[in-house]
């Protein structure tokens, strides 16, 4: 199905390569869930001269050509490294086999390590010729600064909430999808691997209750959490907190939380929730490796549970 609402940057790439003037680098950020790596498919296809849809696609499928490198996180890492950067580097350096240029996409950029960062900034400023790097990036503050001022950056907009279920709807009718869209902050692929995870984040919820009311502990439920992506886990957390914030200020309207009941909401302190919120995002701006990731979550479990035990006498 077509991702109707990139329709802007389609009509850019357009203009941009029909004048000839598109970058060698280009950065498409933007909230996860809203089609970024749909939108670098179709660059590659584009680029490289392969049949493509009018408009990006979903489900995606990576076009498969000897041009194309596409670089992503190894399954049992969450980070893109070193080596696989240089070996990115060294491919491009190499003439093309069918004579029409190089494409190189990194899925997700914001995840390569430091080393692996500077590792591909020589190739940025000295891009080799006819070579188009796409980054895919969900947190463009995980990127040094000399990474992103080299790039072109193309932002992908969340669609409207009408927009967003009309096209939920036409991908698979008879779903209820109007929650699950605003759980995912109204991005629709977001809505999607929410309910296709659903299993995850039920299995999130009842941790994190069990850690409040002393059933689990923070070291065994954090050492569950890490097993998942920290980003994931961050996410979902954040809109957790997002849910308690909204149900003080509007409890006629907003949603009960998942995770805490009304009569515990009425008492806690809400500066504390948006402390707890500011603390989540900031973890998520963090480059990932850059911090523990079982310890971090232990924290996060430990202040938590501290706050909830305090107002329900749980010892």
């Amino acid at each position: 199905m077509e991702l109707t609402w990139n329709k802007n940057i389609v009509d850019n790439w357009v203009a941009s390569q029909t004048q000839g003037r598109l970058p060698h680098a280009m950065m498409l950020t933007g909230t996860t869930g809203t089609g970024k790596r749909a939108v670098a498919a179709w660059f590659a296809r584009k680029r490289l001269g392969l049949r493509a849809s009018a408009m990006p696609e979903y489900p995606v499928e990576v076009p498969e050509h000897a041009d194309l490198r596409w670089v992503t996180t190894p399954e049992d890492k969450h980070t893109i490294g070193i080596d696989q950067v240089r070996e990115l580097v060294a491919q491009l350096s190499l003439t093309s086999y069918a004579g029409g240029g190089k494409v190189a996409v990194i899925e997700p950029a914001d995840a390569m390590t430091a080393s692996a960062s500077n590792a591909l900034l020589k190739t940025l400023e000295e891009p080799p010729g006819d070579t188009l790097l796409v980054l895919v990036v969900d947190r463009p503050g995980c990127l040094p600064a000399t990474i992103v001022s080299r790039c072109q950056r193309l932002s992908l907009h969340v669609p409207s909430e009408d927009e967003g279920l009309a096209w939920l709807h036409s991908f698979q009718p008879g779903t209820d999808w109007r929650g699950a869209l605003k759980d995912a902050g109204f991005a629709p692929m977001a809505a999607i691997e929410g309910l296709s995870r659903v299993d995850e984040t039920s299995a999130l919820t009842e941790e994190l209750r069990a850690v409040a009311d002393g059933r689990a502990t923070p070291l065994k439920v954090a050492a569950k959490w890490t097993k998942l992506e920290p980003d994931f886990v961050l996410r979902w957390l954040s809109r957790q907190i997002q849910c308690c914030i909204k149900r003080t200020e509007l409890r006629g309207t907003a949603e009960p939380s998942k995770i805490v009941s009304d009569s515990v909401l009425d008492r806690i302190d809400r500066q504390k929730l948006f402390c707890f919120l500011d603390i989540i995002n900031r973890l998520r701006g963090q480059p990932v490796g850059s911090f523990n990731v079982q310890l971090t979550f232990e924290c996060l479990l430990i202040d938590w549970s501290t706050q909830l035990q305090s107002l329900t006498g749980t010892e």
